[in-house]
């Protein structure tokens, strides 16, 4: 039992990673109905970001908050410039567009900073030793990150719910004709939802990096497993990406576990097959809403 708790736990511990990218998905699927594929490459070129300002002396977290600001801008702009030019054009060439944008990322980084692998620090003034907890080990850092994605929810939820900017948010999201009408400036909307986007990715690529090690691919399976949980969850629904992402965590940790013939070799597959089951049974996902349309 002590064996299976200690995979439980860290299954969570990824879960929250993959929790964190997948919102960032489903934030901009549910404003622009676009699947950004650079979503993780953009997440890669923050942290890579915030360990040049840490390796320049800038305190820690001064260097988290300012990544966060940073990418939020560089989302913004993404929309802005790349974006807005072909928000009507066929879904392949949005597609093809954010595809660009993970070839763009990927590549600079690499020219910039080669493909060397690199150090970033845990979070300060959070412990480094794991607790003890009934003989099962709970490290920290993945309390950190549970906290930070709960942390994220709740202003979600409240900026969405209860500030005019979040309804006008949701208002362009669900009905942007109607809501031109009544003077809201659909676009920045969008826009918005790429900063805010581009900077949950940002948080998820810093919290994920001292776990790992920081190179310029370290973030593409990150994303197979957040595409997973946005999908067994549901695009359309920021709770579902949450719960999903939580899910595949332990699925693949679970599997990776105890199917002999998995191991953490085929971990990846397992996301996929998760993917692909979904798709087929339940292709809006546990809390999505199905697409209706009229025949």
């Amino acid at each position: 039992m002590t064996q299976f708790l200690q995979q439980v736990v860290a299954g969570l511990g990824n879960g929250g990673i993959y929790a964190l990218m997948a919102l960032a998905l489903v934030l901009i699927y549910r404003s622009t109905h676009i699947v950004n594929f650079g979503q993780g490459e953009m997440a890669m070129a923050s942290t890579y970001l915030c360990w040049s300002l840490i390796n320049n002396d800038v305190t820690y977290w001064l260097a988290f908050i300012l990544t966060v600001v940073i990418a939020f801008g560089v989302g913004l702009l993404i929309e802005r410039i790349l974006i807005r030019p072909v928000e009507n054009a066929p879904e392949l060439t949005i597609v093809i567009v954010t595809l660009g944008l993970l070839l763009f990322f990927n590549s600079i980084i690499t020219w910039r900073y080669s493909g060397l692998t690199k150090h970033f620090p845990k979070p300060e003034g959070i412990p480094t030793d794991s607790w003890n907890v009934g003989g099962v080990y709970i490290d920290p850092h993945t309390i950190t990150i549970i906290v930070v994605l709960l942390a994220i929810m709740g202003l979600l939820f409240s900026f969405f719910q209860f500030t005019k900017l979040g309804l006008a948010m949701r208002a362009a999201a669900s009905a942007p004709g109607s809501s031109r009408l009544v003077g809201i400036r659909v676009s920045w909307m969008l826009a918005l939802g790429w900063g805010m986007a581009a900077a949950i990715g940002s948080i998820a690529g810093m919290l994920i990096a001292p776990v790992v090690v920081l190179e310029p691919n370290f973030m593409a399976g990150i994303l197979i497993f957040s595409f997973a949980g946005a999908t067994l969850g549901g695009f359309d629904s920021p709770v579902g990406a949450v719960v999903g992402g939580f899910l595949v965590g332990e699925i693949t940790v679970l599997g990776a576990r105890y199917i002999d013939f998995i191991g953490n070799e085929l971990q990846l597959v397992l996301a996929l097959v998760v993917i692909l089951v979904v798709l087929v049974v339940k292709p809006s996902g546990l809390f999505g809403r199905p697409q209706l349309s009229r025949v």
